[in-house]
């Protein structure tokens, strides 16, 4: 968290999304107070299931060289963490937001169990709301206790991927989850309405895939419920961190445009995915374009011609984690190869970088692609954008500023 604010970033966010919490298996409800990790396969139908990490969330004691305002956490406080940073960032801050998400890729799986009738939707919602926007955490490591996270969290966003279509191995899914998906933001709506006070915010991660979206998505009825939702602007190409995804052949992972050079029968890009929702008659101020502060890549790509790019490949190339092939934060990826050429594709408004034949091949955001997407997103008269994540920036925040600077 300090890292926002030292990088210059809180000063420039209206939200932060924190990301991500898990829903009890069992009892389909927030789930809190648990720390256990993720399986190291990430083909493992259960990879994600009971995990979470509520020791960096509210337990664990951050020094003083790690918190905000310089303060070390007291080891017998009964908030301590991250959360506690939040609070402290709002507190620097007081005109920033912050969502909790719930779900994401590896925390999907129940939803649908959750979403499937009205009694499930009211207990999960109830849940989330007692835990996450009421403070009521449970006690873990001597943390946690009735009301201890209050006022911490501004709203809630709901990360479900994906409802009606498959996500991650072993997710449940089916027809139903549109309809229920629908009730559940309306429930949610309800429920925080109800609380009354300052209006909570109410947030969801869509997708860019018309498919998906057909899927799972009711856009003429969704934004009754929604402030807005954050249009998934990336990840259109990669291999995937196991090679279970595209990895015989690169492509762009964010492009603005078609690319007319794209091999691919369809043709993800940014300005399609954004049409989908304008085309159902979604208000342009309720969608969010997303950037990718990282990127991905694969190693023995041939070139082509055309500097690998659309070109033959071996695989995810050597990521910046041990578990996760393929990504490298964009900071990472720049310093990890000075010498890479790198290139911006002005039709497509694209960026990528080759380290030669046989090399490496990356497609990433850099101020360039950043600074016409933001020109096209205020053309459109779109609320904004949003990042996934803040970590990939550099310590001085170079993507956020072009990120401030183009939607000025």
């Amino acid at each position: 968290m300090k890292n926002l604010d030292t990088s210059g970033a809180a000063a420039k966010l209206d939200v932060v999304n924190y990301a991500f919490e898990n829903l009890d298996p069992v009892n389909l409800t927030c789930q809190a107070g648990v720390t256990k990790g993720v399986s190291a396969n990430p083909q493992d139908p259960d990879e994600g299931t009971g995990a979470g990490d509520a020791d960096a969330d509210y337990a664990r004691p951050m020094s003083a060289a790690q918190s905000v305002d310089g303060v070390a956490d007291d080891g017998w406080a009964r908030l301590r963490g991250n959360l506690n940073q939040l609070r402290k960032l709002k507190a620097k801050y007081p005109k920033l937001k912050v969502v909790v998400s719930l779900g994401g890729w590896t925390y999907s799986k129940f939803f649908s169990d959750a979403a499937a009738t009205q009694a499930s939707r009211e207990k999960f919602v109830k849940s989330c709301v007692d835990v996450w926007i009421k403070g009521d955490l449970p006690v873990y490591n001597g943390a946690g206790g009735p009301g201890t996270a209050a006022g911490i969290f501004d709203g809630i966003d709901i990360d479900w991927e994906w409802p009606g279509s498959e996500g991650h191995p072993g997710n449940h899914y089916g027809t139903q989850d549109k309809a229920n998906l629908t009730a559940l933001l309306a429930e949610f709506r309800k429920q925080l309405d109800a609380l009354g006070g300052e209006h909570r915010l109410l947030t969801a991660f869509t997708p860019a895939d018309p498919a998906k979206i057909s899927a799972g998505w009711d856009l003429t009825r969704i934004f009754d419920s929604l402030d807005y939702a954050n249009v998934q602007g990336y990840d259109f190409h990669g291999a995937g961190s196991d090679n279970s995804w595209e990895p015989g052949r690169t492509g762009h992972g964010s492009n603005l445009y078609a690319d007319a050079q794209d091999p691919y029968p369809f043709h993800f890009s940014v300005e399609d995915a954004v049409q989908v929702y304008l085309d159902a008659g979604v208000d342009p101020r309720k969608l969010t374009v997303g950037f990718p502060f990282y990127g991905r890549g694969w190693q023995g790509v041939t070139d082509g011609g055309a500097a690998g790019e659309w070109q033959e490949a071996g695989g995810a190339a050597p990521g910046q984690f041990d578990t996760e092939a393929g990504v490298r934060g964009y900071h990472n990826l720049i310093t990890s190869f000075p010498a890479m050429t790198v290139r911006h594709d002005e039709q497509s408004v694209s960026t990528y970088g080759y380290t030669g034949p046989g090399g490496q091949w990356w497609s990433f955001d850099d101020a360039w692609s950043i600074g016409k997407k933001t020109a096209w997103i205020k053309s459109k008269g779109l609320l904004g954008g949003f990042v996934w994540e803040m970590s990939g920036d550099t310590p001085n925040g170079q993507l956020m500023t072009a990120l401030d600077d183009g939607l000025r």
